[in-house]
């Protein structure tokens, strides 16, 4: 669903800490992807796919907080994210981290709108046999 709001993440001084605080002020789930200096937060119950079971919920991700990432993120599921930020920068904002490639997933980018928001993209990686949302990878 290009467009659509298909993940959050929350950078954080202390990952462990943070996830220990969300984990027991709304039961949050979180799972460290030590691999990727990363952590999964899942918010709401999921189906066999690990796709929400809760219409209009998303799931998200934790992150060490450095550079310009100091604040929550929403990010927004591109069809092109190249092209989603060649437009973006003609619109007046900025380019904060190009595209780089998580795993087999698909691409991820961040960009400062007009305002001085950091926005997160997300790009999903062609499937064989046919493409999947941003949502299905992402756990959203």
């Amino acid at each position: 669903m290009a467009g659509g709001v298909v993940h959050f993440e929350i950078p954080a001084e202390d990952e462990d800490r943070a996830g220990k605080f969300y984990s027991s002020a709304f039961g949050w789930e979180v799972s460290a992807m030590p691999e990727m200096s990363y952590a999964m937060i899942k918010t709401t119950p999921t189906d066999a796919t690990g796709m929400p079971s809760v219409a209009g919920s998303i799931n998200g991700g934790m992150f060490r907080r450095e550079g310009d990432l100091k604040s929550p993120v929403v990010t927004v599921d591109v069809d092109d994210i190249d092209a989603a930020l060649e437009k973006i920068n003609s619109l007046g904002g900025s380019t904060v981290r190009p595209r780089e490639e998580v795993g087999a997933m698909g691409w991820t980018a961040y960009f400062r709108d007009t305002e001085g928001n950091i926005v997160g993209l997300w790009q999903n990686a062609p499937r064989a046999g046919g493409a999947g949302s941003a949502a299905d990878d992402l756990g959203a």
